[in-house]
This record gives structure tokens, sequence and C-alpha cells, in this order.
């Protein structure tokens, strides 16, 4: 009987020094991460940010300026076939607009598209300061992305929406992100593949390219805490 409670406990220990050691994996990866991409004193000071560049989608070239206030606001502003269409997030509403669709006006997003959308307005990411954010991290080992050894984890956000994000194992630059969306009432998969960092003045890492299998975003400029008028989030009729 009382090998049983030992063989019992050393289980139980067993299992604990696991969980331990994988969420000192998880800490370990997302300093580097974060380290890796300028440093947690400059990501913090992020308060802002523009990016201009275009959507390659089956060979269309479409205009794309992204605008993002922290933990506010975000436009995205698209031209195609000469015509302005854009969406805006905020963290209460967001509104879409899109006459290449044949919208004569702006029309309400969901409460659920708003709130799929929320952290499009967290420009420093889910990692910076995850604790405070409530979002919790989870080793899931070693995996190979195209040939490139990572590290994947799973981020799971306060909202309780979870993301996988695999980072290069030599330099911890975060190149996957995989997201399960509703759209239309399905759930559908979305993964993203990050690439082409460019330090910026800020010290700052940021990818300047992103292939989302439907269409790939390359930015071109990218502006760290830009003077932004915060009435380009109100939609005009």
């Amino acid at each position: 009987m009382k090998s049983i409670r030992f063989t019992i406990l050393a289980l139980i220990m067993s299992f604990a020094c696991q969980n331990a050691a994988k969420a000192q994996s998880a800490d370990d990866i997302v300093k580097k991460h974060i380290e890796a991409k300028g440093g947690l004193e400059n990501w913090q000071k992020v308060k802002s940010m523009k990016m201009v560049g275009s959507i390659n989608a089956g060979g269309q070239e479409i205009e794309m300026t992204l605008t993002r206030v922290q933990d506010k606001a975000s436009r995205m502003d698209m031209k195609m076939a000469g015509m302005e269409n854009y969406q805006i997030v905020t963290t209460k509403e967001g509104w879409q607009y899109f006459p290449i669709g044949g919208q004569t006006k702006p029309e309400a997003m969901t409460d659920d598209e708003v709130k799929q959308s929320a952290d499009e307005l967290d420009i420093q990411g889910p990692l910076v300061n995850y604790k405070e954010k409530g979002n919790t991290i989870t080793f899931l080992g070693k995996d190979d992305v195209e040939g490139t050894e990572c590290y994947k984890l799973k981020v799971t956000y306060k909202t309780g929406k979870e993301v996988t994000m695999c980072f290069d194992a030599s330099n911890y630059y975060l190149i996957r992100q995989t997201e399960k969306l509703k759209a239309n009432g399905k759930e559908m998969e979305q993964t993203v593949n990050l690439s082409n960092y460019k330090k910026l003045p800020e010290g700052i890492m940021v990818p300047m390219t992103m292939n989302m299998g439907q269409g790939e975003i390359t930015f071109k400029t990218v502006e760290v805490n830009p003077t932004i008028d915060e009435s380009i989030f109100k939609p005009k009729n």
C-alpha cells in the first residue's frame, strides 16, 4: 500500500514538474521573442502606427493603408477599381464600407465581428505584458514550418480566442500565426506567414510581408507614433 502511495506521489510530482518546465519554457520564448523584435521598453512606447502598402490578390494590386491607435481604434483603407473602401473598428463598434461590393453607405458590423476584430487594436501584440492583459501562454513544443525549426505557443486571449504562433528557433521571430475565425456563421481557420522583418528608427522590428494564402500584403512604409486625427475612426455617410 505504501509503495502504491509513493508511486502515485511520484507521478504527481513528475506531472507538476513537467508543467512547471513548460510554463518556464513558454515565458522564456516570449521574453526572447520580445527582445528579438526590439525589446519591451521600445514596444511599450508604441501608441499609434500607420502602415502603407498593397495587397496582391490573384494578381490584382490593391493599395492599402492601416492606421491604428493603441487600445482605441483601427482603420483599414483600400483602393480598388478607383473606389475608396474602408473598415473601421473601435472598442465598442465598427463599420464597413465597400462600394466595390455594391454598398452605398457604411454598414455597422455585428457585435461578434467587432469582438473578433478587437485584437487589432493592440498594436504592441498579445505577448507584450501578456499577463497584465489577461492572456495566457501554453508551450506546445517544437514544429517544422516549411523547413524551419520553430517553437510553438498557444496564446489564449482574455476573450477566450485562441491563436497558435510559431517562432523561428534561430532568431525568435514570429513566422506563422494560425487562428480560427467565424465568417457567415461558419468557422474557418486562417494562417498568416510573416517575413521580411525590418528594423525601424524607433528600434522595433516589424514584418513587412504577410502572406495569407488568398493574398499577400507588402508594406512599403511604417510610421510609429504619428499624430492621428481620430475623427477618421467615424464613418462618413
